[in-house]
């Protein structure tokens, strides 16, 4: 508000609104299966609005102001912040929030969607910053900024980081600790690659944007959504998988793994429970759910060796007996008991 005025400043970030509403869904759909938890997210997306965009504003505008000094030309600065600076200094300090969430939050940070989730809130919420300062202060070329920014690349941010949230999310994976420090590089290479590459097409592009956008950027959106697609495959294959093992032992009757394999099952399964027994047996149900997801994501950990076996093993009974618990319940207020 402080650097585009009041009037301008609301305007962008109504308009910085919708970009973060589209990218808040996609981060929601691909977190369907092991949704994290609701602290971290916000976090997540409060780093990326705050600490990364602030850090990131007064790296690239020393270094503008440096190149532009040295070279005598304000283009030559603004280039450079774009293709150089930026993508360094804000995929580092991005990726600084994801890295702090693996750290403090190790026992929810268990694999590569899990990253790009937390990444993908990191993202957003720079995204959303941002936008507020370019729709701000594109004056007469608001539309056609909103346009570029705001529908047509609004998961620009999201792509690079996830490079950054997915390597953490292999290295939460590995049964070495150390594996971190190298994954994190690569993963952090990979952002500022991708960010640089996104920038310079932009720039050299030119007035052929559209072509270079329709060509280049959107094969690579589609190329993420696709990747995307399979990793929450993996992970409905994870939960079928396990649960028929827990099934096999006599936790689970055949037709609940099928209700917890399918998201579309499971929806209808809270609506029955509604309809037939009210708010109590529709949040008994939601707590089965999400309690047998648990129990599914954190076996996979043990059969991998990634996980403490003491450990899990006090939370797996503990689970188990919940899971019971929540069962009875449904039934109960179903009267079904």
């Amino acid at each position: 508000m402080l650097q585009v005025g009041m009037g301008p400043g609301l305007t962008g970030t109504l308009l910085a609104l919708v970009p973060l509403g589209l990218v808040l869904a996609g981060v929601r759909w691909l977190d369907r299966w092991e949704p994290e938890p609701r602290g971290a997210l916000v976090f997540a997306l409060l780093w990326g609005a705050g600490v990364a965009v602030l850090v990131s504003a007064v790296v690239n505008d020393l270094a503008a102001w440096t190149v532009a000094n040295a070279t005598g030309s304000l283009d030559a600065g603004a280039v450079v912040a774009a293709v150089v600076s930026a993508p360094i200094i804000e995929e580092v300090a991005k990726g600084a929030g994801v890295l702090v969430l693996y750290l403090a939050r190790r026992r929810y940070f268990d694999g590569v969607v899990d990253g790009i989730v937390y990444a993908g809130m990191v993202a957003a919420g720079f995204a959303f910053t941002e936008n507020i300062l370019y729709f701000g202060r594109a004056g007469e070329a608001l539309a056609e900024t909103f346009v570029l920014r705001g529908l047509a690349t609004p998961f620009a941010h999201l792509l690079f980081t996830a490079c950054t949230g997915a390597a953490l999310g292999l290295a939460a994976r590995s049964r070495s600790r150390g594996t971190v420090w190298w994954a994190l590089p690569v993963g952090l290479l990979g952002a500022m690659v991708a960010h640089s590459a996104w920038n310079l097409t932009s720039v050299l592009a030119g007035g052929s944007y559209l072509s270079v956008y329709v060509l280049v950027q959107v094969p690579i959106f589609l190329g993420v959504v696709g990747i995307a697609l399979w990793l929450r495959g993996k992970e409905r294959q994870v939960v079928q998988h396990r649960l028929t093992e827990y099934a096999q032992a006599g936790w689970f009757a055949p037709h609940e793994v099928q209700m917890l394999s399918s998201l579309r099952l499971r929806r209808a399964a809270v609506d029955w429970a509604g309809r037939v027994g009210g708010p109590a047996a529709a949040a008994a149900m939601r707590d089965f759910q999400r309690r047998a997801t648990t129990l599914a994501f954190r076996r996979q950990l043990a059969v991998s060796g990634r996980a403490d076996l003491r450990t899990h093993g006090l939370d797996e009974r503990e689970t188990l007996a919940s899971l019971t618990g929540d069962r009875s319940r449904v039934l109960a207020s179903a009267g079904r008991a």
